[in-house]
């Protein structure tokens, strides 16, 4: 009898044995108060009156899940998100939120909703970077009271239902279409300019005019299918005048 109660002791003595590795943290209960924090190392924990909780003090990862939210400017679009976080102060993780993890990522699914309505789609689409800063703040700030570190927050995908899509393409073809005419009537311009000094310097060069009109009937000459219709320039005919 004595030698079942002995084996019993030692069972419940042993059972107060914790190893705690060294990427965490064990939050010690004594008699449901908070009493210490113990570091990496073999720890004993007096049983029945003493409890441990481990807490894990690196870095995590939470898959913010895509939600549906409204932009600035009444676009529907589907977001979702990685969050980094870590633990930088395990006894306030465990003391002044039942669950950290879960209240990290629906505090992130609701940040992400509320930023993403506070910006354009232009803006959302072409700046994540800044939509991404702007929820880690939020979000680090909330979790700061938990002992939460937030390390950084990213958009992963932007969708769009299948009428936006097709909206957003034949903008990007009108858009390409305009900077297409705008180009041609630049060339234009500028073609007109150079064609008026030429004329200016024509003009001002007795014969230029004439050597010019060769020089065409040159290049044309080079196709024989082409019918040429010779002009004589007006220096020409006033010369003939001249020596009547």
């Amino acid at each position: 009898m004595f030698e079942s109660i002995l084996i019993i002791v030692v069972i419940i003595a042993l059972s107060g044995v914790k190893v705690i590795n060294e990427y965490e943290r064990g939050v010690i209960l004594t008699l449901g108060k908070y009493s210490s924090t113990k570091k990496a190392g073999l720890r004993y924990v007096i049983p029945a009156v003493q409890r441990m909780i481990k807490v894990d003090m690196r870095i995590k990862a939470i898959d913010v899940p895509s939600q549906d939210a409204m932009t600035r400017d009444n676009v529907s679009v589907r977001v979702n998100a990685v969050l980094y976080y870590k633990v930088r102060t395990s006894e306030k993780a465990v003391l002044e939120v039942e669950n950290f993890m879960y209240a990290v990522s629906q505090l992130a699914q609701t940040t992400m909703r509320n930023v993403i309505g506070e910006v354009t789609l232009d803006e959302l689409l072409s700046n994540r970077e800044d939509v991404s800063t702007k929820i880690k703040k939020i979000v680090d700030k909330a979790t700061d009271p938990w002992g939460i570190e937030v390390q950084g927050v990213e958009l992963k995908d932007v969708e769009l239902n299948e009428e936006m899509k097709r909206v957003m393409a034949k903008e990007a073809e009108a858009e390409r279409e305009k900077r297409a005419v705008i180009i041609k009537a630049e060339g234009e311009v500028q073609a007109s300019t150079n064609l008026s000094k030429a004329a200016m310097v024509l003009s001002k060069a007795p014969g230029a005019l004439h050597l010019r009109t060769l020089a065409t009937l040159n290049d044309l000459s080079s196709d024989k299918s082409n019918t040429v219709v010779l002009g004589l320039p007006l220096e020409i005919l006033r010369a003939i005048e001249k020596k009547k």
